[in-house]
């Protein structure tokens, strides 16, 4: 059964060639493969590592710490090519391609710790945000920490946003006399020096 489901998920291969490698039938391959996927789900939470104290990105920083010491990780969506058929396919067409819109958190590690994909591209983040929250096996913020977000996201107890109507991306400060004039424009620097990290791993992914 994990020997079925692992061909599945990380060759993408179909059940007919997965049923015939293996000489079972179409039920009894689907019905493996959610056996498993069910036992994963369950075992989750307790494998996962989860945060505890403060990560060694911000520890280790001047510019981070003690300013973001609750901070556990960083959330943001990205559209991925999906494949849709049917009458869903206007829901997702974008720009001559079909998006799926996947929202993702993760640790300062580049660790995903958080994936929810299927959504149409056209949904707009803070919509998967709550999506994500009240679902029964959704993401959990730990008690006093919180995620960073960018300003697609509302700003709430357990994610900060940056300041808005001021400079934020990094290439906003790069160059000469373009150093932050003030505590806003201070704070969205380092917010947005610490939150690139899901740039980063989204890049690495795509890839």
């Amino acid at each position: 059964m994990v020997a079925t489901f692992l061909i599945n998920v990380g060759h993408n291969d179909h059940y007919c060639n997965v049923r015939q490698r293996f000489n079972h039938s179409h039920f009894a391959t689907s019905t493996n493969f959610n056996k498993v996927l069910k036992a994963l789900n369950t075992i989750a939470p307790y494998m996962m590592v989860k945060p505890g104290g403060v990560s060694p990105k911000i520890f280790g920083s001047t510019r981070f710490y003690p300013y973001f010491k609750d901070c556990v990780g960083a959330i943001d969506g990205t559209h991925i090519s999906a494949m849709v058929r049917g009458r869903e396919v206007s829901n997702y067409h974008n720009y001559g391609i079909n998006f799926q819109n996947v929202l993702t958190a993760c640790y300062f590690d580049l660790e995903f710790i958080y994936v929810l994909n299927g959504w149409k591209g056209s949904a707009h983040d803070s919509k998967l945000l709550n999506d994500v929250l009240s679902r029964r096996n959704g993401l959990e913020v730990p008690p006093g920490k919180y995620y960073l977000v960018d300003c697609e996201f509302p700003n709430r107890r357990q994610f900060l946003s940056p300041k808005r109507s001021v400079r934020y991306h990094l290439i906003d400060f790069n160059g000469e006399g373009r150093h932050p004039r003030n505590t806003d424009e201070l704070f969205n620097l380092r917010h947005s020096s610490l939150r690139i990290m899901i740039e980063r791993i989204f890049g690495v992914f795509k890839s």
